[in-house]
């Protein structure tokens, strides 16, 4: 039954067809496919789970064979975020730098038309997208990455697909947002501009190349709360202000926030824009069927547009893709089973979220080692993962570190780092009445009850926000409002802690750039301010430092600081208990904790 929906849209696409052909009037037909945000995710198997995956490109190859479609009737267009999150980048990014990059390799074996860059593309650095972007036999697109020298875009602003006979106008645009999270060294050169004024300046260039459809490719959400009123238009998720403010677009495709739209929207002009948003990790395809007939009005003919969303994972990998790739398989495998060191302790992200921990501890030693800072802050990166005691692999280094991010050094002073915890500990912790009150901080529904979905409980902010500190001994009071539950007792080395004295404090970049908001909200430091903070930064990331060190080591025993603890002790030790079951499904808390 699901198959025969999902073919119907199909099926009454070549029945107007039909009618029209009867009634005398052109009609062609095409189809746009959107993936966005792969991050990776480019054969079936997940190598930092080392485990089967029911979703990637392999099988979004395989639904476009499963369909029968053919070039001159199909546009296959990626929205970024391809270079990370995934082992198999990591190797060609900056391990095998010599051959041709894996993601260029796949995506031109699929033969996209066009990709608009990524944020998470932009991290990866100038060797990594440079030289990908030279490799791919389709555009790169990103209208509002501006080169700051030229002045014009550093990647093209947009292309003209040709196909069927009609000419299909593709514009990409990237999240302005990336100076908030990446170190300006990765983006040397480079300035992002808002999407909206990028749009407009844009738009009549575009039209004036006379195209049947105009599409916009934005590695940006769909902000669905947008207000028209507000006029906000430099924002993380600006497609929507630009869908509403930017006549001219017939569809948009959207990215960058992992959600799922399949939507409409009435811009300014009175004009419907069709919106659709893909999800992440190839998961999801977005489809437009489009039927253009009529005589042209103007410039443009009559389109039909039908939007829907396909799962991946009702399609079977493409043999063609596997075998093609199957070499490059077989090398990343054995790259991410190579043994870099054993563990006498098993590691779990688990017990990050109730106090000091041997999973976030093992970071902050290292960001210590590495950086010579005074004080460290991090965060558990993955929500829920082990590392179990025994060999440590490539592949675990990915569950304990996802992000390729920088070591930064930052002088903060005693106030400022107080601020920061506080900051960090008010998004983390709610503030306990009693016992029978929650510790962590849940989504609530109306009645004040945890929002529970797939079984476990949803935090209210992103547990990679959740910083701790390493190099100072504190109390979290969480009987104490938010804002007031700091007790900084002394650096753990014995050092008076002095409010007014300047320390250096080892960050990543991520946290570095302003992302998170502890240095703006929590700190108070502003954003101009924040770049003279900077002391020093690596130049790989911290991943990069965390294998160094357990090589050297070979035999690590991660243990946790306990540098810190929430109190009142009686509350918590109750509450977390019931939230870990409500976060876990399970009512055991590792014997580290």
């Amino acid at each position: 039954m699901s198959r025969f929906l999902k073919h119907l849209s199909a099926v009454l696409a070549y029945s107007f067809i039909i009618l029209l052909s009867c009634s005398g009037q052109q009609a062609k037909r095409l189809v746009l496919l959107e993936t966005t945000d792969v991050h990776g995710m480019v054969m079936p198997y997940d190598y930092i789970e080392k485990k089967p995956a029911d979703a990637s490109l392999a099988s979004v190859s395989g639904y476009i064979k499963s369909e029968g479609l053919k070039k001159e009737e199909l546009i296959l267009l990626d929205n970024g975020d391809n270079l990370q999150g995934q082992p198999a980048e990591y190797y060609y990014n900056f391990i095998d730098t010599t051959s041709r990059h894996l993601n260029s390799s796949i995506m031109n074996f699929m033969k996209y038309d066009a990709c608009t860059v990524g944020n998470h593309d932009i991290e990866t650095g100038h060797a990594v997208y440079d030289r990908v972007r030279k490799e791919y036999n389709f555009p790169l697109l990103g209208a509002n990455a501006v080169d700051i020298k030229s002045g014009k875009p550093y990647f093209e602003p947009y292309t003209i697909i040709k196909r069927n006979g009609l000419r299909i106008a593709v514009f990409g645009m990237v999240t302005p947002s990336i100076p908030d999270w990446l170190p300006p060294q990765l983006y040397s050169g480079i300035e992002f501009r808002d999407m909206v004024e990028t749009a407009k300046r844009w738009m009549p260039v575009i039209l004036a190349e006379k195209p049947d459809l105009v599409v916009g490719l934005f590695h940006s959400g769909w902000d669905k709360s947008y207000d028209p009123a507000k006029n906000n238009y430099h924002q993380e998720n600006g497609s929507a202000a630009v869908a509403y403010n930017v006549p001219g677009f017939d569809v948009i495709l959207t990215g960058h926030d992992h959600a799922l739209a399949c939507d409409k929207i009435v811009n300014r002009a009175g004009d419907t824009v069709l919106v659709l948003d893909g999800g992440s990790r190839a998961e999801k395809i977005g489809r437009v069927d489009l039927i253009f007939s009529g005589k042209k009005q103007g410039r443009r003919l009559n389109v039909r547009k039908t939007g829907s969303l396909v799962s991946v994972r009702d399609y079977k990998p493409d043999s063609d893709y596997m075998s093609a790739f199957d070499s490059n398989d077989k090398k990343i495998r054995g790259y991410v089973d190579k043994v870099i060191g054993v563990s006498t302790e098993t590691i779990t992200s688990r017990d990050s979220y109730f106090g000091s921990s041997a999973f976030t501890d093992m970071i902050q030693k290292i960001q210590l080692g590495v950086s010579g800072a005074d004080i460290s802050f991090a965060a558990p990166l993955s929500f829920d993962v082990e590392i179990p005691a025994g060999n440590i692999t490539v592949g675990d280094m990915f569950k304990l570190y996802r992000f390729e991010n920088m070591l930064y050094t930052m002088t903060l002073s005693g106030i400022e780092i107080r601020k920061y915890l506080e900051f960090s500990y008010s998004g983390w912790f709610n503030t306990m009445n009693g016992p029978a009150d929650h510790l962590i901080a849940f989504r609530t529904d109306q009645e004040g009850n945890p929002v529970v979905t797939g079984g476990r409980g949803r935090l209210k902010n992103q547990a990679y926000n959740f910083d701790s500190a390493a190099g100072i001994d504190y109390i979290v009071d969480v009987s104490k409002p938010a804002g007031q539950r700091i007790i900084i007792t002394g650096l753990t080395d014995g050092r008076k802690f002095d409010p007014d004295k300047k320390y250096k404090v080892a960050v990543n970049s991520y946290r570095g750039n302003g992302g998170g908001g502890h240095f703006f909200e929590g700190a108070g430091i502003g954003r101009d301010e924040l770049r003279s903070r900077l002391v020093s930064s690596t130049k790989r990331d911290l991943r990069y430092f965390i294998m160094l060190n357990i090589e050297k080591s070979k035999i690590i025993s991660p243990v946790p600081l306990n540098n810190w603890k929430v109190i009142p002790e009686e509350w918590v030790n109750q509450a977390k208990i019931k939230d870990y079951v409500l976060m876990f499904g399970a009512a055991r808390i590792n014997k580290n904790k």
